[in-house]
């Protein structure tokens, strides 16, 4: 039984940075395209931007992954589990809408010196915005109660 055990958790700590891994290299080879040489076009293009947010989805799934595999599977979810893995999905869809802006016809951004669409000011704010609703999800699914009696923030609502 215990050999089990460790085997489950070498595969599920494998899958975790598996999914981790893939995450880190799809977002660096997307913001880092053009250093890398692997640009084929100018700007920030479509593929660029489509593999940018499957690195963002891969890291949120492998986060989430993580937190809930260092709870007990017979533990209830707190409220505060509940919101913040739906902050943590608003955030990532939020990403994909304003990722693909562009494309969805809102923000399309055309200058006379570029003839196609670009990532534009507002877009890297929006992803600036969905990134930051992801980690606030994260962390108030990591310090939601779990299986202790209170929640790690209650010191907020407190006197």
């Amino acid at each position: 039984m215990d050999n089990t055990r460790n085997s489950v958790t070498r595969i599920r700590t494998s899958f975790i940075l598996s999914l981790s891994a893939f995450g880190t290299a799809a977002v660096t080879a997307s913001i880092g395209a053009e250093l890398f040489g692997i640009d084929i076009t100018p700007g920030f293009g479509l593929i660029q931007m489509s593999v940018l947010l499957l690195g963002l989805t891969l890291l949120t799934i492998a986060g989430y992954v993580q937190i809930y595999l260092l709870r007990k599977a017979d533990e209830p979810r707190s409220l505060q589990a509940d919101i913040g893995v739906r902050l943590g999905a608003t955030g990532l869809v939020l990403a994909y809408v304003v990722g693909w802006s562009d494309l969805l016809g809102v923000g399309t951004h055309v200058t006379p010196s570029f003839e196609r669409p670009f990532v534009g000011p507002l877009q890297l704010v929006g992803l600036g915005v969905s990134v930051l609703l992801i980690v606030v999800g994260l962390l108030l699914y990591f310090t939601s109660r779990g299986s202790q009696q209170a929640s790690s923030l209650e010191f907020l609502i407190e006197p």
